[in-house]
């Protein structure tokens, strides 16, 4: 995820003149709209502005309910795709692709960029150097395999396509929901990009985010398998964390992406499990 990408500029218009008005709840959620999507939520005009420093922390804690509404997207067109007679392997692919389309890819660039970057460098400062890089290296492209290849098994093995789709809600808000804390514990690896310009939420903020996505995991998948895909999701995006800590000193946009796929793998693989 390039700093030029957070936030399209469809999106601008409306983020900017809601902010005017002041950083209300629905401000906070057109905003966590633009950053995680590729929704047209209003038509460019080119006397707008950027968000403000800050902008992203504070509407974070809507980052699972946007989530959530990318997982409906993908469940609908799995369950379409199910109608029309496919089969759970290619309505999986199909769910994937639509969820890809809503995002722009953004969290499946970052996870490669992040791959790229922590295999391929030596040393921090080469490591940051090839994440910024939007070329995809060997490690990039075996990490787009992995994801998609896992991703698309686990919902093809979720028997039934209501089940596929109320697992890919809960897999999408809960991974995204995993960003606050993030936002919140980690600090930006360079001074530049996403991770500077998005700031840090509110412990409030944080906590809500959260609780918004334990909520709608608990929900989709039910509270003792969802309570055991949540606590998977936060044990290996801890870990995703303590290993960009490690490499590069802190997150930066690829790393929060990164932690995205993460999550949401962690999440239809729990969910899969019989």
């Amino acid at each position: 995820m390039k700093p030029e990408q957070i936030v399209p500029p469809a999106a601008k218009p409306i983020i900017v003149a809601a902010m005017k008005h002041g950083p209300g709840i629905f401000a906070q959620f057109l905003t966590a709209t633009a950053v995680l999507t590729r929704l047209p939520v209003a038509p460019p005009r080119p006397e707008d502005g950027a968000l403000e420093a800050g902008a992203v922390a504070a509407a974070c804690w809507a980052f699972p309910a946007v989530g959530a509404g990318i997982g409906f997207i993908a469940g609908c067109v799995m369950m379409v795709a199910t109608m029309f007679g496919l089969g759970n392997a290619p309505s999986a692919l199909l769910a994937l692709v639509a969820a890809g389309a809503v995002t722009g890819a953004l969290h499946e660039d970052g996870l490669a960029d992040t791959a790229d970057g922590f295999g391929g460098g030596r040393t921090r400062a080469e490591k940051l150097e090839i994440m910024r890089d939007s070329r995809q290296g060997s490690y990039g492209i075996i990490a787009l395999i992995a994801t998609i290849g896992l991703r698309a098994v686990a919902l093809a093995s979720i028997p039934g396509p209501i089940e596929g789709a109320l697992a890919l809600i809960a897999a999408h808000a809960a991974s995204r929901a995993a960003l606050a804390p993030a936002l919140y514990y980690m600090q930006p690896a360079r001074a530049d990009g996403l991770g500077a310009a998005a700031g840090r939420p509110s412990r409030a903020t944080m906590l809500v985010a959260v609780a918004i996505g334990v909520v709608v995991g608990l929900g989709m998948l039910g509270p003792v398998h969802g309570l055991v895909a949540l606590l998977a999701m936060g044990a290996a995006v801890t870990a995703a964390a303590m290993l960009a800590q490690r490499q590069i000193g802190g997150y930066t946009g690829d790393v929060l992406g990164a932690f995205q796929q993460v999550g949401e793998i962690v999440m239809l693989l729990a969910a899969a499990a019989r």
